[in-house]
């Protein structure tokens, strides 16, 4: 795309605890020359947005990229961002400055996809229920998942310029039959406060499979979450009990959600959504789930979506809406 030299543009960012994908906007609707990079290959935040800087400079002259909104998980306290997650701390101020920005805006990476679910596809979404309707979007919309750690956020009216962020994540953990109250006591012996993502994320599914490998006597296997994917596919039963667990306690989780929040359908993203559909719809998730709806009530629809770049097209559209960057902007929740 070329790009005027007058042209105003923004750098966007979504940043997780594994992965930083970065774009550019010109519009606030599309994202151009997105890159997906390591976290834990950089120094830094500062790193990552001033490295694609630079290379935005040298491969579009017109362009001077000062601005940016970051979709990130965690939240302030000032200046810093609190987020046990990322392999560095992060200040506002100080990645602007060696970013060479002159605005910095963060936001919260779930708010950012609740931002954008207005403008999906709905033929893009699959449909986690049996015998699911679409009766086009509903709203309150809850977003919600499991990557490195666990993000929820409320979509409150169809354009997408209201929503509301949630910690449900770190909200604690509750234990639906005697397996689960084993796990929480399990895990409990080594934390004092058992949050939900310690096991409905991409860690806590090791932590709920090296704590199901204890009470059965086995050494623990597997050490990353895509080879226990694996081992269950290739039909290790503690690997396939892990997911299909980690499958009911999620829809247990999902319908306490909608159930607090007043949420009219549910959106399924994250990245270990993605790495675990079969799971998702081989039974487990739906049972528990719709258990927490009695009848004549009709559960809300639940669809999975791949996360892609919605959290990109959120910051995008977080940078549109506003009137104005202010040098070095904080927002209240990031």
């Amino acid at each position: 795309m070329e790009v005027a030299a007058s042209a105003r543009a923004c750098l966007v960012a979504d940043v997780g605890g594994t992965n930083a994908r970065v774009g550019w906007t010109l519009d606030g609707q599309s994202v151009q020359d997105v890159v997906v990079l390591r976290c834990n290959d950089n120094a830094s935040l500062a790193h990552i947005l001033g490295s694609y800087v630079e290379r935005m400079a040298r491969s579009h002259p017109g362009m001077a990229l000062r601005e940016a909104v970051v979709a990130i998980a965690g939240y302030l306290q000032g200046d810093r961002l609190v987020n046990a997650n990322l392999p560095w701390e992060v200040s506002v101020a100080r990645t602007a400055d060696a970013a060479r920005l002159e605005s910095l805006v963060l936001i919260n990476d779930f708010g950012a996809v609740a931002h954008a679910i207005p403008g999906v596809q709905r033929q893009t979404l699959v449909p986690l229920l049996p015998g699911q309707r679409d009766p086009g979007m509903q709203v309150p919309a809850l977003v919600l998942g499991p990557g490195t750690g666990l993000g929820a956020a409320l979509c409150l009216d169809r354009t997408g310029a209201e929503v509301l962020l949630t910690e449900s994540g770190h909200a604690a953990l509750a234990a639906g039959n005697p397996l689960e109250l084993a796990v929480l006591q399990d895990l409990a012996t080594r934390w004092h406060h058992v949050d939900n993502e310690r096991v409905l994320s991409g860690t806590g599914m090791m932590h709920l499979y090296e704590s199901l490998a204890r009470m059965k006597g086995e050494t623990p296997l597997h050490r990353r979450a895509e080879q226990l994917v694996a081992a269950a596919d290739a039909g290790d039963a503690t690997a396939r009990q892990t997911l299909d667990v980690f499958s009911g306690w999620l829809g247990s989780l999902v319908a306490d959600l909608v159930l607090t929040l007043g949420a009219r359908e549910v959106y399924l993203a994250g990245g270990v959504t993605a790495h675990i559909a079969p799971f998702l719809h081989a039974g487990p998730f739906q049972q528990r789930y719709a258990a927490r709806f009695g009848s004549p009530r009709v559960p809300p629809p639940v669809w999975r979506i791949d996360h892609g770049h919605l959290g990109l097209i959120g910051a995008a559209i977080h940078w549109r809406s506003r009137t104005s960057c202010s040098v070095r902007s904080i927002e209240e929740h990031a």
